[in-house]
């Protein structure tokens, strides 16, 4: 019992003292008008749509994926100087970058940026958002609303072609259910398996 109590607390400081990358984005007016994303180094994702969220989702992305954005916040000093553009620009939400690591944290706050780091960051984390976003259509489609999910799969195949999407695994159990299940009309049935074929062909 004292060494499983260890572990745990041992896994806890780990979790605790990993480098780990923040965004959020309020925009009031929009759908969602709040996203909140954590990533941790070993890619350990966390998505919420308001502030006090006591059940977010939770993802793991892909090293790779991981890496780029690491190394996208390197480029920017890990958000230790100002990324806003003093372009009068339309308001597209007020965004914060925010990096941890031990006892070193730093944040920066925009709008828009005219940085291509920033840029190529920010729109990161909006895939993250749309992926989870799709992930919750498709959730609820396939449990309250069946003829819906034909269009909800359509959407989350156009993401996936527009190379929208992020930490595709997570879909799999969902498609995989979807595939073998005979209560969803043949063609979901069909394009369900399609998508977690392609999806298991990309990792």
């Amino acid at each position: 019992m004292k060494w499983s109590l260890a572990l745990v607390c041992c896994a806890v400081l780990t979790a605790a003292g990993m480098p780990r990358l923040s965004f959020t984005k309020s925009f009031p007016g929009s759908t969602p008008p709040y996203i909140g994303i954590t990533v941790d180094k070993n890619g350990a994702g966390e998505y919420k749509e308001a502030e006090n969220d006591d059940n977010p989702v939770h993802f793991q992305m892909a090293a790779a994926d991981v890496s780029q954005m690491f190394d996208l916040a390197a480029k920017l000093g890990y958000f230790d100087h100002p990324l806003a553009s003093p372009l009068k620009v339309a308001f597209m939400g007020d965004k914060t970058f925010r990096y941890e690591d031990g006892t070193r944290k730093n944040e920066v706050k925009f709008n828009f940026s005219e940085d291509l780091s920033a840029q190529a960051l920010t729109d990161w984390f909006e895939r993250i958002s749309e992926s989870e976003q799709l992930l919750t259509i498709v959730q609820v489609a396939a449990k309250y609303d069946h003829l819906g999910v034909d269009k909800a799969l359509l959407q989350l195949q156009a993401a996936y072609e527009r190379k929208r999407l992020v930490a595709i695994e997570q879909y799999l159990p969902l498609l995989d259910r979807i595939a073998k299940n005979e209560m969803y009309l043949h063609q979901d049935c069909l394009r369900a398996a399609a998508l977690a074929e392609a999806f298991r062909a990309a990792k």
